[in-house]
């Protein structure tokens, strides 16, 4: 139920940011004549067009619930107008926004903002995520258990040499030291549960980088997998738009000896291609739970991407085949290098988090 609830506020989360940003066209109701409410501006029209604020403005609570429902379901009659384009002619809609037809079409951010919040929403409705509670075989279980005892002895052994010390003893402070450390190290074997088995900071086989904060972070997962693969999905969430500007420079190479063409297009194809990729990921995993063939979905997903990046390239760049067969192939090997890339940032930023 809980997880319901939450998929729910990510789908009307994903829309409203979608709206927020989304350049507004076709709405308003005002009559000419009257006065803007916002600036005071004779209207000619639905729209001030002096400050863009449209004309008639709602003051219900039903108004609240129309905006809701426009966001999630219409974007003001734009979806239905993209999203035919975004699957079945996805370089004509990426041209034809490029050249400046904006008002008729979603913008490339606002559909990337509601794919993403979608996709998450469906994989919390299916009940689809990365497992939290790593499991720990009987062995380990056994080992970690035999290590805590070892420890426990060792830290009882160096208190009790502690303790002997007189409070001006010159070798006190590292006792003190060492006595804090065997405790910590305790501490981690006690509460571990489902993780894996740390040998303290200075342990055989810790990862030591020199970067204080970087090597907390390594040992926090490995004292706590669970929450480090819980973080990495977060940060998987929260960071998802990187992938627009790690992508870039990659199609940029692809078509860096042709003139006319500017970062801002390849940033249009970049995001409306990352939104179809989002989409289809939705539909995959909406067909898996409605019971479809893991032979039919693994076809699909070999097949739709490549396509959808062909039809795309030879459309928004206007390519022959055979241009846009070489950078279709070409792209699908950056997109593993910027899916590795990704990761490895997500993963950095979970660690120094």
């Amino acid at each position: 139920m809980t997880g319901g609830i939450e998929a729910a506020g990510e789908l009307a989360t994903g829309a409203l940011m979608g709206r927020a940003v989304e350049p507004r066209a076709g709405e308003g109701h005002g009559d000419a004549g009257t006065l803007c409410l916002n600036c005071g501006t004779t209207l000619i029209g639905p729209h001030c067009h002096r400050c863009g604020q449209a004309g008639h403005v709602h003051r219900s609570i039903g108004a609240i619930w129309h905006d809701l429902l426009h966001g999630v379901l219409h974007f003001e009659g734009k979806m239905w107008a993209t999203l035919p384009m975004l699957i079945t002619r996805p370089g004509e809609l990426t041209r034809r926004y490029i050249d400046g037809e904006r008002a008729r079409f979603v913008s490339p951010m606002a559909m990337f903002l509601f794919s993403i919040f979608t996709m998450f929403a469906v994989l919390q409705i299916m009940g689809i995520q990365v497992p939290t509670d790593v499991k720990m075989d009987p062995a380990a279980a056994a080992e970690m258990k035999e290590e805590l005892g070892k420890v426990r002895t060792q830290l009882s052994t160096e208190t009790a040499k502690l303790d002997a010390m007189p409070q001006d003893m010159p070798g006190r402070p590292a006792q003190v030291q060492k006595v804090k450390q065997l405790q910590v190290q305790a501490d981690i074997l006690k509460n571990m549960g489902p993780s894996f088995v740390i040998n303290g900071d200075d342990g055989e086989g810790a990862i030591k980088t020199g970067w204080k904060r970087l090597d907390k972070g390594i040992a926090k997962a490995r004292s706590d997998p669970g929450l480090m693969l819980y973080k990495l999905q977060a940060n998987t969430y929260k960071f998802s738009w990187l992938l627009i500007p790690l992508s870039i420079p990659f199609v940029w190479i692809l078509f860096a000896w042709k003139r006319g063409l500017r970062g801002y297009d390849h940033a249009i194809f970049v995001t409306y291609s990352i939104s179809f990729m989002s989409l289809l990921f939705i539909t995959v995993t909406i067909a898996q739970g409605l019971g479809a063939s893991w032979a039919l979905i693994g076809w699909v997903i070999m097949l739709a991407p490549p396509f959808h990046l062909y039809r795309q390239l030879r459309g928004a760049y206007r390519l022959s085949r055979f241009s846009a067969l070489w950078r279709t192939a070409m792209l699908s090997v950056f997109i593993t290098i910027i899916l590795t890339l990704f990761l490895m940032l997500v993963l950095g930023l979970g660690l120094v988090g």
